[in-house]
């Protein structure tokens, strides 16, 4: 997600893939399975390109991470316990990173 979110236009997966590794020490067949799930599930965009498909990021990675996380708590009743993990669980400047970001105004205060 981060290459693609880097890059200026589409990438195709061998793109990916020489940006990830120039070795090319990871396989094609891994970076094209791996874009197609993240198109399954709606993380990136993809159109043809001649006989090859470009990727593109619908949104940053931590967007997507958001997202995935605000899912999460959807499905769980139990949300109190959930956060209270979730708290218990973050390193001493990422709790006091939280606190600061909810100590701060709303957005559109």
């Amino acid at each position: 997600m981060t290459v693609l979110d880097s890059a200026v236009r589409p990438l195709t997966p061998g793109e990916v893939r020489d940006r990830l590794e120039p070795a090319g020490s990871i396989s094609y067949s891994t970076v094209v399975t791996t874009l197609t799930r993240l198109f399954d599930k709606g993380a990136v965009a993809r159109h043809r390109d001649g006989r090859a498909f470009r990727y593109g990021a619908l949104s940053a990675p931590a967007g997507l991470v958001a997202d995935r996380m605000s899912r999460l708590m959807e499905v769980e009743p139990d949300r109190a316990t959930v956060l209270r993990r979730f708290v218990s669980n973050l390193s001493p400047d990422d709790e006091r990173l939280l606190r600061e970001l909810l100590e701060q105004d709303p957005p559109g205060d």
